[in-house]
């Protein structure tokens, strides 16, 4: 039995439905992927199942008595009425904000009030928010976890969530997973997050040219039916446009023809006109390509001993690193841990309070900033790539704006629009427009992923991939550093940063190598004016032998149990487990690794003496 059921629902802004005929049922406990392109109408979608939007044709019907909350992808006001609400906002603490959440009559005064206001506090301590705090004085990523935890204080049977790890950084996703794993309700949610998308989705919901389909399973599954599908759709399409040439073709005959041809086939002509002009093609491929300028020297960074504070809180504490050209650097941390203030240390929008940064030769840098301060909202799309020229340079060949701008998915009407009109993903599209139409040959990308949509992602990943120069990217997206790094730089709070080989999974499962370290060994160098110890070769003891006899069984026990935990995580019906089982398994998939690499470690190292003696 649902507890939703949205039933031929249609809704369009402007000529073209953003839905159309939608049918879509919610079971209890579904957790339910809501995708698709950027400007498609999830947002709107999500709207409507709550109740905020009318729809133009259908109904939603909802089980008597149901909670529905919803957590909105903007977080700034976007119109006057919105504007005045958030000033009001503003001046409110987070505890009142998040409380709001509960109802506007909650009294937390009354019988029931220690109970709401346990559930505030463990809400405000998940998310780690200060309830004393003016909500006006938070950041945005700060206040989209007060947006949050007001969405989930009401213990809904109907979570609606839009992008919700939008401005968050990866430990407070990563316990966001683990809520919504263990969340009793049913969630609806939109996110172009892969790594969240794989670990949470039962199930995956399209929209796609006014359509909604449903594609049960996990979201790799659906990748693989995805691609059957198109492919699929694509030579049913090409047998439509054949067929409609040849009937064409027999109606244009002359007048012999005309004179004997068959009605009923003239009416069929009719009907393959019209199938073929309601069929919404696939829309644009975004086509990304950067510029590449003269190469820079080997040396890009030399970063000796930095050190910088603010208000006399270190951000950096001696930090030492060498970045040459090539290097593809990934930098992680808590938001406001001091990730962006690196970034403008290294390019000398900051000067260091200690230390010193040298900069190596013919450095070109292209610069994303996460709070696209770069954007006017004032000027058009057409005038911010290239400052009002007609013509890019890119590659060294010339390309008309329009031409460029139509790669971004900007068609000639929205390529006129002004900046404000657009959307949150349009926005990062339109930057990383005007970022590649300049010679670069270091990449500076502050949070580029956020507003994305998936295909754009996967494209973008390409480009930094293929970048021949060197990379420097802040990112909360798991995947897209796996993806992308070759380092990986991690602020571990106080100052401290640390760096690692390889991507984000590479750097937990360092991280947890290095925490089971032992002690540095004590200094035995010989004291002055003693005889040097002759050098023998190790030989292993009887104890070492019996453990490098019984390592491999113990490893290909540990691999199997990897198998099949993994195995059984990365099923459909996993996550439909107690709470407490699912985080036992995760943890303990986490586990394994560090021990394996161990025990690989180990192996590596009896082996060797072995061998040498």
């Amino acid at each position: 039995m649902p507890i939703l059921h949205l039933q031929q629902a249609s809704l369009a802004f402007g000529h073209l439905p953003l839905f159309e005929n939608a049918d879509l049922r919610i079971e209890p406990g579904e957790r339910i992927a809501l995708i698709g392109r950027n400007g498609t109408g999830k947002s709107s979608l999500l709207k409507a199942i709550a109740g905020e939007v009318p729809l133009d044709a259908g109904t939603v019907w909802r089980e008597p008595g149901l909670r529905v909350a919803r957590l909105d992808q903007e977080v700034f006001a976007a119109d006057a009425s919105a504007t005045e609400a958030a000033d009001a906002a503003a001046t409110r603490t987070v505890y009142q904000e998040v409380a709001r959440g509960l109802g506007p009559l909650v009294d937390l005064e009354g019988e029931d009030g220690w109970r709401e206001d346990q559930k505030i506090k463990l809400v405000l301590s998940r998310l780690d928010l200060a309830g004393d705090r003016r909500v006006g004085e938070l950041s945005g990523g700060w206040r989209r976890r007060t947006l949050l935890a007001k969405a989930l204080v009401s213990q809904p049977d109907l979570l609606l969530l839009d992008e919700p790890t939008n401005h968050l950084d990866i430990d407070a996703i990563r316990w966001l997973e683990g809520f919504i794993a263990g969340f009793a309700g049913a969630i609806l949610f939109v996110t172009h997050d892969r790594a969240f998308l794989g670990a949470l989705a039962t199930r995956i919901v399209e929209l796609d040219r006014g359509r909604l389909t449903s594609w049960p399973g996990s979201y790799a599954s659906y990748l693989e039916k995805k691609a059957a599908a198109l492919e699929n759709e694509a030579r049913d399409l090409d047998r439509l446009d054949k067929k409609l040439a040849q009937e064409e073709a027999w109606l244009r005959q002359g007048v012999k023809a005309r004179r004997t041809r068959n009605e009923g086939r003239v009416r069929d002509l009719m009907k393959l006109r019209a199938e073929r002009s309601a069929r919404r093609d696939h829309s644009g491929e975004v086509r990304l390509g950067v510029d590449a300028s003269q190469a820079s020297g080997r040396l890009v960074f030399d970063v000796r001993h930095v050190s910088k504070a603010f208000g006399g809180t270190p951000v950096i504490a001696d930090f030492s690193q060498r970045i040459f050209r090539g290097d593809r650097v990934g930098l992680i941390g808590p938001n406001g841990s001091g990730k962006s203030t690196l970034l403008r240390l290294l390019v000398g929008e900051l000067e260091p309070d200690a230390g010193e940064i040298r900069r190596g030769t013919r450095l070109q840098p292209a610069y994303f900033d996460q709070q696209r301060q770069q954007l006017d909202p004032e000027k058009s799309v057409l005038d911010t790539v290239n400052d009002g020229n007609d013509t890019v340079v890119i590659n060294g060949q010339p390309r008309h704006v329009l031409g460029y701008l139509a790669d971004f998915l900007f068609p000639k009407e929205r390529a006129q629009s002004p900046v404000g009109s657009l959307s949150g993903g349009e926005r990062n599209r339109l930057l990383l427009a005007r970022l590649f139409a300049r010679p670069a040959n270091l990449l500076i990308l502050d949070e580029p992923t956020n507003d994305l949509d998936i295909e754009t992602l996967e494209l973008l990943e390409e480009l930094v991939s293929d970048f021949p120069g060197t990379v420097l990217l802040v990112s909360h997206d798991r995947v897209f550093l796996d993806r992308v790094v070759t380092s990986t730089v991690a602020f571990d709070g106080g100052g401290q940063l640390a760096e690692y080989v390889g991507g984000y999974e590479d750097y937990l499962r360092q991280r947890g190598a290095r925490s089971e370290l032992p002690a540095p060994p004590r200094d035995e160098s010989p004291r002055p004016g003693a005889q040097p110890p002759r050098t023998r070769p190790r030989k292993l003891s009887y104890k070492e032998q019996r453990e490098l006899a019984g390592l491999p069984a113990r490893i290909n026990d540990l691999e199997e149990e990897q198998r099949r935990l993994e195995q059984e995580s990365a099923s459909a019906e996993f996550y439909k487990s107690p709470a407490a089982h699912i985080h036992d398994v995760l943890a303990r998939v986490d586990t394994l690794r560090v021990e394996l690499d161990a025990l690989l470690e180990r192996w590596v190292e009896l082996d060797a003496i072995a061998r040498s003696s």
